[in-house]
């Protein structure tokens, strides 16, 4: 009786013999079978192909004997089941096995009937933990988003669309602001989709260096570059069967665009260094707090790439926009800091309760929970307004970002606000499309120069006033080359020159 090819088996045993006669026992079973002679090579396959079952012979010689082997392919974190292989009189050998890992043995000279059950066995015993793991998964209680983000009318629509599209296969883009709760977004509707068995792999886009970004998603080969001593999976591998997050998506670099739009496609992937494609079935959900298109428009993302991305679109209103919601959030992310500090913080005073209805939350949901865990922290039985520690002096000079304007700019005709340094004539080279690119660029560089002016330098509020986020205002303030002085070092300077003995409070010139 054949078996599912699919299913793959690693013998790792330096006698050639015994190799060979359990690769024929088990081949006939219609098992794909892998070799090796050694520790170190039976490591290498063990990562590269990911068997289902592994025999594994405890003697060995080298440095890396069975015993040595087995702690490596357990500590990889992977569940696969290691049968050993001993010879009578090693029976206490292959007992410590066991209590390392191992899922059963069986003794030199072996009988072929017994091999074959006892990884039937192996396989079937795997497949029952896996399927009541996904089970104990599915049946498991996901908290409502109205529990987690806010009981307001925005979140109840948010979370009739999370509903909506968990179910399905779609592609979801996530638009918010920092700190909005993108990921736990995501997270609900993985935890809501038949793939809430399998693994939830966030990716961070805007943290990771261009020159790593593809080996991250996509993994590499063993001697690709210098310093890639071993094989390394990518997270679209990782992430297969279920849900990888692509967070930050708008700042990937346009080099890789073209390469995800490939797997999207095709659902394969190719790590670096190898020939070989790779299936990959995983879900993708992307999140940014810049609309895609506008990306599209300014030419830093490709069109094709977002339309094969935007098959359904979740936006998260910014906490300024749900009032409703603070006071929610901050009853739970109180209850939770009391049981986390073992304390018994009552309540919050009206006045503190006021403070956090009128505080803007340029950092939302997250920069609320850091406010309301700091002050519960540093109360002793209510909350009240000196405990906030909110920076009230910042949300005076800066306006609602809704109504937020340049200074300066207000009045002005924008149709002349930026001259534009073309030197266009006869003998150009560049077409309608690449001047109107040129001049977008000319005009994004000044208009975040004049910004970055009347902030002194503070990129965090520059990049709140241009509706960006941080990471994109840094990579923009390199990329053009902006050099703009900051205050605090306007400050340190004017210190050191002309007040070299007095001493002024950090928090004077704190830093946003």
């Amino acid at each position: 009786m054949a078996t599912d090819s699919n299913i793959s088996v690693l013998i790792i045993d330096d006698e050639v013999d015994i190799c060979d006669i359990l690769s024929h026992v088990l081949n006939k079973e219609g098992y794909t079978i892998y070799t090796a002679h050694d520790g170190n090579t039976g490591i290498e396959i063990f990562n590269q192909e990911l068997p289902h079952v592994v025999i594994l012979d405890l003697r060995m010689p080298g440095m890396m004997d069975g015993m040595e082997v087995l702690k490596q392919i357990k500590h990889s974190g992977c569940e696969t089941p290691v049968i050993i292989i001993t010879a009578y009189g090693e029976i206490q050998s292959a007992v410590e096995a066991i209590k390392h890992g191992a899922y059963n043995y069986f003794n030199k000279p072996f009988d072929n009937e017994e091999v074959v059950l006892t990884v039937k066995r192996a396989l079937e015993e795997s497949a029952m933990r896996q399927e009541i793991r996904m089970l104990k998964t599915q049946m498991s209680f996901v908290m409502p988003l109205f529990e987690q983000m806010g009981n307001s009318a925005e979140i109840a629509k948010v979370n009739e669309l999370v509903e909506c599209v968990a179910p399905t296969n779609f592609t979801v883009v996530i638009y918010g602001e920092t700190g909005s709760g993108k990921e736990l977004i995501a997270q609900n509707i993985h935890k809501r989709s038949p793939r809430c068995g399998k693994p939830f792999v966030v990716v961070d886009c805007g943290s990771i260096p261009e020159t790593l970004i593809e080996s991250e998603l996509f993994g590499f080969e063993k001697g690709t570059f210098t310093g890639a001593d071993q094989r390394k999976v990518g997270q679209f591998e990782i992430a297969s069967g279920g849900t990888i997050f692509l967070d930050e998506i708008g700042n990937l670099p346009r080099s890789m665009q073209g390469k995800l739009l490939r797997v999207l496609q095709e659902r394969r992937i190719r790590r670096l260094g190898s020939n070989k494609e790779i299936d990959v079935d995983v879900r993708v959900v992307v999140a940014g707090n810049e609309r895609l298109e506008y990306l599209v428009e300014s030419r830093n993302f490709r069109m094709d790439l977002y339309q094969r991305l935007n098959e359904f679109c979740i936006e998260i209103p910014p906490l300024r926009q749900r009032k409703d919601d603070i006071v929610f959030l901050c009853k739970r992310f109180l209850d939770i800091t009391n049981k986390e500090l073992n304390k018994n913080i009552r309540g919050i005073t009206k006045d503190a309760l006021e403070m956090l209805l009128t505080y803007n939350w340029p950092g939302n949901v997250r920069e609320l929970k850091n406010v309301v865990r700091r002050a519960v922290l540093l109360a002793n039985d209510v909350i009240e307004p000196k405990y906030l520690m909110i920076k009230i002096q910042e949300q005076k000079q800066e306006p609602m970002p809704a109504t937020e304007q340049i200074v300066g700019m207000e009045n002005q005709d924008t149709s002349h606000t930026f001259s534009l340094d073309l030197n266009i004539n006869d003998d150009n080279n560049l077409s309608l499309r690449d001047m109107v690119a040129k001049c977008v660029e000319d005009a994004e560089k000044k208009l975040i120069t004049e910004v970055l002016k009347q902030t002194g330098g503070n990129k965090s509020r520059a990049a709140r006033i241009l509706k960006i986020d941080y990471k994109t205002m840094h990579y923009k303030v390199k990329n053009y080359g902006i050099k703009i002085q900051t205050t605090t070092e306007v400050t340190d300077k004017v210190l050191t020159e002309n007040t070299k003995n007095e001493t002024l409070s950090q928090d004077v010139f704190s830093r946003y």
